[in-house]
């Protein structure tokens, strides 16, 4: 699976902010996707999920605020980021998991977001 994501930028605090990641695949036949994020001198961390099934997952620094979506015909999904803080600062990466005789990880090249205070 070849992820793309996008739409990372800069955006003042309190701001919003929606990336995109286009699968290479019917995103139906993908287990689960998910967003991470790294921050500067920080380890990667999961954000937020969804399933095959549409059910999404969020971490708590970001319950509330983020929201994942997806659509199926343009096999894209979304995370929108709400009242960002400098705290999300991040570079976000998409990832998907399948499962083909083995649980297998893709990853996307990641969007940089950066939050102003």
């Amino acid at each position: 699976v070849q992820l793309q994501a996008s739409g990372g930028g800069l955006v003042q605090a309190g701001g919003s902010l929606t990336l995109s990641c286009a699968a290479s695949r019917n995103i139906r036949t993908i287990s689960s996707m998910g967003w991470y994020r790294q921050a500067p001198g920080k380890e990667r961390e999961w954000v937020a999920g969804i399933t095959n099934d549409g059910t999404t997952n969020y971490a708590d620094s970001v319950s509330g605020r983020f929201f994942m979506s997806r659509d199926t015909a343009k096999n894209t999904v979304y995370l929108q980021a709400r009242s960002l803080n400098t705290e999300d600062t991040a570079v976000y990466y998409c990832n998907a998991q399948t499962y083909e005789g083995g649980w297998k990880n893709f990853w996307g090249q990641g969007t940089l977001v950066t939050v102003s205070s």
